[in-house]
């Protein structure tokens, strides 16, 4: 069997994924499979021993299977960066959001999505699209589920800032942080006139919420956002709400987990290879739910250029 190379982030899902490993290690034993593996010690260390595995194995494919949520899957996916051609992901969720899971059709139970893994490992793996996010000072950071800009954003930001997420995941309760942190702002934050250039073509959209660009459906622990987005066409979903009130804005939270949101007049979406985000004033900016930077940034698709074990997407 080819070797397998584990990343662990013992910190996802408030602990969650470390519990899962210990199950995970005695079956690799049990089974005899050659493995190394990696923990995660502090926040961008996954993409840091990413890096090293693919730069240890220059000329070989490299299957790494990551233990943990989707802000880990972000940072091994950069961490392979353009060496994505040479490298093949699964993953076995351990996080509280889990949105690669749903989107790409992966077991959400740990021990199914590792017997998956280990009966598909020496099988070929589908390729899948990713979007890449080029920021001001020429900063390269890639995202396999959505990124966006705007008032998500800013709530992914303090979510992760908080001391109350961990709290709440011991009890499954983590989204509820989302909530309160939406509540908090949503009677304060100043919505903003975007501009986008969409593959070459320029539009104006004033008083924005926020803008997102997805790869897959699935944002937020289960948000679908944009409920037509595929990960093999070539091309990324743009999703835009802008002139919506304050209450209103609540019913589109609400609907979105249903993928009805689309229904609105204040909501617009288009399809790209290419977009440009300018924001009048600078607003926060996430890639896979992780806080990168700020306005502006560049997007843009890279057609299946890397493979994943997985059975869907």
């Amino acid at each position: 069997m080819t070797k397998l190379y584990f990343i662990v982030n013992p910190k996802a899902g408030n602990g969650k994924a470390k519990l899962i490993w210990s199950s995970v290690e005695k079956q690799l034993a049990q089974q005899e499979i050659n493995y190394e593996r990696y923990f995660t010690e502090r926040s961008g260390h996954g993409k840091i021993i990413a890096k090293q595995i693919m730069e240890s194995n220059d000329k070989n494919k490299v299957t790494i299977i990551i233990v943990g949520g989707d802000g880990t899957i972000n940072e091994v996916i950069n961490g392979i960066g353009n060496h994505s051609s040479k490298a093949r992901i699964g993953v076995i969720p351990g996080g509280s959001g889990n949105d690669f899971t749903r989107g790409y059709g992966i077991p959400r139970n740990p021990e199914m999505a590792l017997a998956f893994l280990l009966s598909e490992v020496n099988n070929v793996s589908p390729t899948f699209d990713l979007g890449k996010i080029d920021l001001e000072g020429d900063r390269e950071h890639f995202f396999i589920n959505s990124t966006g800009a705007g008032f998500d954003a800013l709530i992914s930001y303090e979510a992760n800032q908080s001391k109350w997420k961990g709290l709440m995941n011991r009890f499954s309760l983590g989204q509820l942080v989302y909530v309160i942190i939406l509540l908090k702002h949503l009677f304060s934050y100043k919505c903003t006139t975007i501009e986008l250039t969409i593959d070459g073509k320029k539009y104006t959209f004033p008083d924005t919420w926020f803008v997102t660009v997805s790869n897959q459906p699935f944002y937020g622990g289960g948000m679908k956002i944009s409920p037509h987005a595929t990960t093999k066409d070539g091309k990324l979903n743009i999703t835009i709400v802008h002139q919506l009130s304050r209450l209103k804005l609540l019913l589109v939270f609400l609907s979105v987990f249903w993928g009805k949101h689309l229904m609105f007049k204040e909501v617009n979406t288009f399809l790209a290879q290419k977009i440009s985000i300018y924001s009048t004033e600078p607003i926060y900016v996430h890639s896979d739910g992780e806080h990168i930077g700020l306005t502006p940034l560049q997007v843009t698709v890279h057609h299946e250029p890397i493979s994943i074990l997985t059975r869907g997407g």
